[in-house]
């Protein structure tokens, strides 16, 4: 998931108007996907998110936000949701909101949600189908324990690269909306990727790198379940980083 925000008119509610880059749509979906994405996807929304739904931007209640546990994880562009799925597993204490604007993703992680678990979900678990911009706004202030952006599109020309999710206006929000101390974790096999979210976290100034040695970002994090992206960039060769940033 990337986006961009330019100075275009102001939407209908009075929001400004963003830019949206990134495929929503994919290949055709199959009738039982058609199906969970009408009747369980609302279920499992954390609220009123879209500029639409909260034209004012009234932040997240919390109380009772998918059982209202103790930690709050946000996933930002969950892909087809198999890492989504092993944090909410093994971490039941802590609700996760996943967002992801392709609706395929979303699609297969509903599939997967309903074929490992009879239908009864995952009670921890809230998917927003859509921009994580629209999330991310409306969270409360150092709410988030843990960020997670994993292979995010590397939007490789360089006239492209304000196009990637790491820039100064996200960073902004992320460090707005993060407890001092939470964890943020991206994962990508671009070594420019990389070079790029160091300089930006460190012009931002409020994320510190935890990594001392080599094999701190060569090393997938402990619970770390794998993902179709990492055996992808695998398979062709590519050495995924996992960078480890806490907020200062």
């Amino acid at each position: 998931m990337t986006h961009e925000t330019d100075d275009t008119p102001a939407a209908p509610n009075g929001a400004p108007w963003r830019n949206f880059y990134g495929r929503r749509h994919g290949k055709r979906m199959s009738g039982r996907q058609k199906d969970l994405l009408e009747t369980r996807l609302a279920a499992l929304s954390p609220g009123a998110v879209t500029r639409a739904e909260n034209p004012e931007r009234n932040p997240l209640e919390l109380a009772g936000l998918c059982g209202g546990r103790d930690r709050l994880w946000l996933e930002i562009g969950f892909g087809g949701g198999e890492h989504m799925i092993a944090q909410a597993e093994a971490n039941p204490e802590a609700t996760l909101i996943g967002c992801e604007p392709f609706v395929n993703g979303v699609a297969k992680l509903l599939a997967a949600i309903d074929s490992a678990h009879g239908g009864s979900g995952l009670p921890n678990l809230c998917l927003h189908a859509g921009d994580a911009r629209d999330v991310m706004e409306v969270m409360p202030a150092a709410s988030v324990d843990r960020v997670f952006l994993l292979y995010p599109d590397p939007w490789p020309k360089r006239r492209h690269h304000k196009r990637r999710f790491v820039n100064a206006e996200n960073l902004d929000q992320l460090a707005r909306l993060m407890a001092p101390g939470a964890h943020l974790r991206v994962a990508t096999d671009i070594e420019d990727y990389v070079r790029h979210t160091l300089v930006e976290t460190r012009r931002d100034g409020r994320f510190r790198w935890l990594a001392e040695r080599a094999a701190d970002w060569r090393t997938p994090w402990p619970d770390w379940p794998g993902t179709r992206y990492e055996a992808k960039a695998l398979r062709e060769g590519r050495r995924p980083h996992y960078l480890t940033f806490a907020r200062i």
